[in-house]
């Protein structure tokens, strides 16, 4: 993949490198899956017979800091009761601590 990534001009590292890539994507599929965790179902696939009301509602922008990647602007999924409180980038948290070794060992597997 950093061969593919290099062939096509991307650097590992910077703005737009592909550590930045990485981190937004193993950031935003864990908060998804907190979120699927939380409400119990898949998106889309809520029982309609179920107790809770409680459905994803979109997505908010964030900008957190990771000392590798720089800046990194993730979607954070919303409940429409505001009653999700995510662990792997917890709310009003802006600085990342030990993701890069986590995205960069996810990766390598």
């Amino acid at each position: 993949m950093v061969a593919e990534a290099k062939a096509r001009g991307l650097a590992l590292t910077g703005p737009d490198g592909l550590l930045k890539l990485f981190t937004k994507n193993v950031l935003e599929t864990a908060l998804n899956e907190e979120m699927t965790e939380h409400l119990g179902h898949e998106k889309n696939q809520a029982d309609p017979d179920r107790e809770s009301t409680n459905v994803r509602n979109g997505t908010r922008a964030k900008t957190v800091l990771s000392d590798a990647a720089g800046e990194v602007q993730i979607e954070v999924p919303r409940d429409r009761e505001s009653t999700f409180e995510p662990q792997i980038v917890k709310k009003r948290q802006r600085r990342l601590t030990d993701v890069d070794e986590i995205v960069l060992s996810l990766y390598a597997k």
